[in-house]
């Protein structure tokens, strides 16, 4: 009997040790918040695979405008956001929700639009004025409308051509409320112009008719950044996982893996290390 018994008991150890370590792999993973560009430029297809091989962790993408990513990090759906909407990241830190910002990496935004280029603009550089003709000659345009990090650049940079587009706007001024590749889309069948972030224009496959029509105007730099969620907010959040990530991030072995995501030659992202960020 208590041989039987000790078989019995070992068993239940042997038992409840696979299934801790089972759960213990599982649990190797983390979520992250992240804009719709990171994902939508192949960008993370390229980076995760390195990391995983490095740490075993699994990386799970929400991809979604800046705006809705913050929101789902406040509710603490997720372990870490990486978005590009400074003002926005900073206020999710003053609120609390985040432990502290790293810059990461940046490119630009550019201007994209018909190559019949009804506003007059193409291969200019002054974003300002690119945008009042556009308003003035009514010329079709299209907005995210979706609170992202290149929604708010947009909305920024009509203040700054001094147009008021709330009220401002009219049928030429079209909201869709969608992703980056879903504006681009509605450019091309409409002839108009939109706001891209150079990372999703460059990975686009169906430009068509669409070409850059402004770009290199220092007002449309875009840095993006990355936020541990605050597990004082959220007991729940993988801390040490989801630093694990940020910290290769900006380590010198993800900056280079940044630096070295590449489609047709062109660079879609520049590491922070070493170059002027924000």
């Amino acid at each position: 009997m208590p041989t039987r018994r000790l078989a019995l008991a070992v068993a239940i150890a042997f038992t409840c040790a696979f299934a801790a370590c089972k759960t213990h792999a599982q649990d190797r993973s983390i979520v992250v918040a992240s804009t719709t560009s990171t994902q939508d430029s192949g960008l993370f297809g390229h980076l995760l695979p390195i990391f995983k091989a490095k740490t075993g962790i699994d990386v799970k993408v929400v991809a979604q405008g800046t705006g809705q990513a913050l929101d789902t990090a406040r509710r603490g759906d997720a372990d870490v956001v990486f978005v590009h909407a400074k003002a926005a990241e900073e206020q999710f830190l003053g609120e609390g929700f985040g432990v502290k910002r790293f810059p990461v990496m940046y490119n630009d935004f550019i201007l994209i639009g018909p190559a019949s280029d009804p506003a007059s603009i193409r291969g200019t550089w002054d974003i300002v004025a690119a945008l009042r003709k556009i308003k003035d000659k009514r010329a079709p345009f299209v907005s995210r409308g979706d609170r992202s990090g290149t929604h708010q650049a947009e909305l920024a940079l009509w203040a700054k051509a001094g147009i008021d587009i709330v009220r401002d706007k009219g049928p030429w001024y079209r909201e869709i409320g969608q992703g980056m590749g879903a504006a681009l889309n509605t450019a091309g069948a409409m002839d108009a112009y939109t706001i891209s972030d150079r990372g999703t224009w460059i990975s686009f496959r169906h430009k068509g008719a669409l070409v850059i029509a402004v770009e290199g105007d220092r007002r449309m730099f875009n840095q993006y950044g990355v936020m541990l969620v605050n597990p004082a907010k959220h007991p729940a959040v993988k801390q040490a996982l989801g630093q694990q990530f940020i910290d290769w991030l900006v380590s010198p072995e993800g900056q280079q893996a940044i630096t070295g995501y590449k489609i047709d030659g062109q660079q879609l992202f520049y590491a922070n290390t070493g170059e002027p960020g924000e």
